[in-house]
């Protein structure tokens, strides 16, 4: 169909014109088309919420555009050249398909006598999971200043979808518009999906849209339509399903009431009262009805937890608090002024409290703290609570007030009822549905860990749940593999984390699949690891490979065989590229071999050629396995050339990998 194209600005690159034969026959049809007596329907149409200003639209797919409107009136639609038509059916909706169109824009949609201006064609990605994909730019994310110094993208835009639940299907989302990637709104865009999204625009030279739909702290059925869960036979969240099919009324009723708490809860934890406030945190205020506390042994806290702590100081010069454990949301005052305001996913800095505001002798500290996710805020950890002044340290820890039903009142109890089974996909991604897209890009698995004998299951019956309701055939579904975490212990067999990342490994049999694995850049400590970047730009690697069908190196080394030669075992490796490597040191780590006596002892391993690995067999130790990287921790460091970490695996002898 004629299109025209437009030459990018700023970082953006060109779209090469189109033949202008096609321009010249799109002039000569329009007019012909009115002519013979397409006169433009005027009844008034509505649009879900997707469909809106500043959208991108999948460029070489089929075009679904669709809303409300005035049941038998007549639906005339044109956008980019392309003209069709429809009516309105019986129920008030109505849909109009428009033909493949190339990248391009800004053009109009024009839909009746209504119009969605600055819309762009180009590839479209919904970015799913939980945490770890909804981890903004601006949450101490490493390279966030960097991009936060070129921000401007106008040819990149994020659609953050509200969250929601429901019982029932929705047919729109409760909220969400498209932003475009600039200085104003990059620091909330999902980090993985900004770092992929980028990559796909500077390399492909289109416009990117990026639909966020994802919820920390949420499992795999939470995302999975009810029906298709129902027909899964004796899983843990079995009884679960039956009971809301069974019950669907009752819950309808649950969910209104629980969504009023909510509502209840989240006005009470918005910014407090900017006077009792001063009042609270000043100096003369008697926290006499407070109870004393000990912090931060007595974490956690409960409500809207406000703590005080008197300390002295010999003079006024300018001091710096370092507090940096504070979860999650949190105001700092100084002597009755705000000093400091701490969203749920920021990192605390090290606060500097001006000399004005600072008094010679009693000074009081007072924080007010929030945890919106399980009502249980955290104040400060050991060897972390001080102030500094003039090179002079003092200690914050110990004795503190505190009151969480004084000055403000105490929080209403809200279910999570996210994470029942199908709820958010009823409302988050049913509602997506009929807008095409390019593919998936999905971080989630944390949640379902433990679970890991039902997760290939389940997360493969959740990918073709999805592709069956979009209707537009097998799309690339790229995911990422969980990370390093928590304690490093070696040998650990029943790694819960472990068996789940071979899951995920499993999920890969079915098309257009795609993992990127990140077992080399996750943190002992912290569930978050702060490098997006990486997991985001090897994501893109499986993109270009799945999505694009580039013949390219997109994985880190694969397994492949197991065989023992002498008194060695030889491992084979697919995706070696230009050959295995070591990131450090001079031997490879991270394997452990099993024999058949269920022992596990942890070996150094040599590089024997391009792609082979050679595991000395233990004096008196008869293996029937070998295990890499199978640890919730493991030390690793066999990579490719692209520096891509080798996959995690176990096999037996004689056999591939299970």
């Amino acid at each position: 169909m004629p299109v025209r194209n437009h030459l990018f600005s700023g970082n953006s690159q060109t779209i090469d014109q189109i033949h202008p034969l096609k321009n010249f026959l799109l002039v000569l049809l329009l007019p012909l088309a009115f002519a013979c007596g397409l006169s433009k329907p005027d009844s008034e149409v509505q649009f879900p919420k997707l469909i809106s200003e500043g959208m991108v639209l999948q460029r070489d797919q089929p075009i679904k555009i669709w809303g409300r409107g005035i049941p038998d009136k007549k639906i005339r639609a044109s956008l980019a050249g392309a003209i069709v038509s429809s009516k309105v059916l019986d129920d008030s909706t109505w849909f109009v398909h428009l033909p493949p169109l190339p990248a391009g824009g800004p053009y109009e949609l024009l839909v009746n006598t209504q119009t969605v201006k600055d819309v762009y064609i180009g590839d479209v990605w919904v970015a799913g999971g939980q945490s770890n994909m909804e981890w903004p730019l601006k949450a101490g994310v490493i390279g966030a200043e960097e991009e936060f110094g070129k921000p401007d993208f106008p040819m990149i835009r994020f659609f953050k979808v509200a969250k929601d639940y429901s019982v029932e299907e929705k047919s729109d989302v409760s909220d969400g518009q498209w932003k475009v990637a600039n200085a104003e709104n990059l620091p909330d865009f999902s980090a993985v999906a900004w770092f992929f999204a980028k990559k796909n625009h500077l390399e492909k030279g289109v416009p990117v849209g990026v639909i966020e739909s994802n919820w920390g702290g949420t499992p795999a059925e939470g995302w999975t339509e009810i029906g298709v869960l129902a027909e899964i036979a004796d899983r843990s969240y079995s009884a679960e399903v039956a009971e809301i099919i069974e019950n669907h009324e009752k819950w309808k009723v649950t969910l209104a009431e629980n969504e009023e708490r909510r509502k209840l809860r989240d006005s009470l934890i918005n910014q407090p009262d900017s006077a009792k406030a001063a009042e609270v945190s000043s100096v003369n205020y008697s926290n006499a009805n407070w109870r004393s506390i000990s912090l931060p042994a007595d974490n956690p806290l409960e409500h809207i937890a406000w703590v005080r702590k008197r300390f002295q100081l010999s003079s006024t010069e300018e001091a710096v608090l370092t507090l940096p454990n504070v979860q999650q949301m949190a105001y700092f005052y100084v002597n009755g002024k705000q000093v400091h305001y701490k969203d749920w996913e920021a990192a605390v800095p090290e606060i500097k409290i001006p000399s004005e505001i600072l008094l010679q002798g009693e000074n009081v500290l007072a924080i007010r703290a929030v945890n919106g996710w399980n009502n249980k805020p955290e104040i400060g950890s050991s060897d972390s609570m001080f102030l500094t002044q003039n090179e002079k340290k003092i200690n914050l820890e110990g004795t503190w007030t505190y009151a969480n039903n004084v000055v403000e009142p105490q929080l209403p109890n809200v279910e999570y009822y996210n994470w029942k089974p199908g709820f958010m996909f009823n409302a988050m991604i049913a509602p997506l549905t009929h807008y095409a897209i390019k593919g998936v890009i999905w971080y989630q698995g944390e949640s379902n860990a433990g679970k890991a004998d039902e997760y290939r299951e389940l997360f493969g019956a959740m990918i073709t749940n999805w592709r069956t309701r979009w209707e537009i055939g097998d799309f690339p579904f790229l995911f990422v593999q969980l990370a390093n975490f928590m304690e490093r212990k070696s040998p650990q067999p029943d790694s819960e984390w472990a068996y789940l990342r071979e899951s995920q490994t499993q999920t890969l049999e079915l098309p257009a699949t795609g993992m990127a694995t990140i077992i080399d850049i996750g943190e002992a400590e912290d569930i978050h690891p702060r490098n997006k970047k990486d997991v985001g730009e090897r994501l893109w690697l499986q993109a270009k490979k799945v999505a694009f069908r580039e013949k390219i190196l997109a994985s880190g080394p694969v397994f492949d065989s197991l065989r023992v030669g002498g008194d060695e075992l030889i491992l084979t490796f697919t995706e070696v590229g230009e050959g295995l490597k070591l990131t450090s040191g001079s031997g490879v780590l991270g394997f452990t071999v099993e024999d058949a006596a269920g022992r596990f002892e942890s070996v150094m391993g040599e590089i024997a050629s391009k792609n082979q690995i050679r595991l000395k067999i233990l004096e008196g130790f008869d293996p029937v396995g070998v295990r890499y990287a199978w640890a919730d921790n493991p030390e690793v460091n066999l990579v490719n050339n692209l520096d891509l970490p080798a996959v995690p695996f176990r096999a037996k002898l004689e056999e591939k990998q299970e």
